[in-house]
């Protein structure tokens, strides 16, 4: 069995570190078992989420949803794809057209191969992000920004990532493009927190959800992971 999991919501809290003693469960977990994680963040952010340990340990890491792959300090390749100045502006025109009041900067992200765009910005802490977290919750204003956009570029996909942001890439080069590293005959099990339609795990669930024998779970957070792999896994 390869196990896939995305890290945000399903391993650690959204962009927090992950729990100290699941954290040394988890490190067993990894030292038993083929497992692989699939982030929309960077290597940076993913090292302070889970520890250098577990990321050594992990046989890759598909960082920025598998356009930049690693396997501990060795990088094996780099999406070099930019956001086009066009969607640039039209980010910047539904950042300056949203109610939400509070901007704490970074709001278009550049990372390999990817953008996330944040109404609320990549600076914000616990509060404000918690703050926009409610916001968001209420009016599905990242939701409607996304299917806005994918009607504006059909070339490119917008899909509801973490707490505040979605992440912007080209078609087939979310997570889902992770896939090609594994045989048509392997056994894959993925679990993240957004796997419903319009979430950055809904690509990947479906694709794997299509391959014999492999299976997908949606989990509310990481204590849901936690309990799913003691209890069934």
């Amino acid at each position: 069995m390869i196990y896939l999991f995305d890290v945000d919501g399903t391993l650690t809290p959204s962009r927090g570190r992950i729990d100290a003693e699941f954290g040394v469960w988890f490190s067993k977990f990894v030292e038993n078992n083929y497992v692989c994680l699939v982030t929309g963040s960077d290597r940076v952010k993913t090292i302070e989420q889970v520890g250098e340990y577990i990321y050594s340990k992990c046989e890759r890491v598909y960082q920025c949803s598998g356009n930049d792959v690693w396997q501990g300090d060795r990088n094996i390749r780099t999406n070099s794809w930019k956001l086009p100045k066009r969607t640039h502006s039209w980010l910047e025109d539904k950042l300056e057209e949203s109610d939400f009041s509070i901007r704490t900067g970074n709001h278009i992200e550049q990372r390999p191969g990817m953008v996330n765009f944040s109404v609320v910005g990549r600076n914000a802490d616990t509060e404000d992000r918690a703050r926009y977290s409610v916001y968001d919750g209420y009016h599905g204003e990242r939701g409607h920004i996304a299917d806005m956009f994918n009607e504006t570029f059909p070339n490119l996909s917008a899909t509801v990532a973490g707490e505040t942001g979605i992440d912007i890439y080209p078609k087939d080069s979310g997570k889902e493009q992770v896939l090609t590293d594994f045989d048509k005959s392997a056994i894959l099990c993925f679990i993240g927190d957004m796997c419903e339609k319009g979430g950055n795990d809904y690509t990947i669930s479906q694709a794997i959800d299509k391959r014999d024998k492999c299976e997908f779970y949606n989990v509310e957070d990481w204590r849901e992971t936690w309990d799913l792999l003691k209890r069934e896994l």
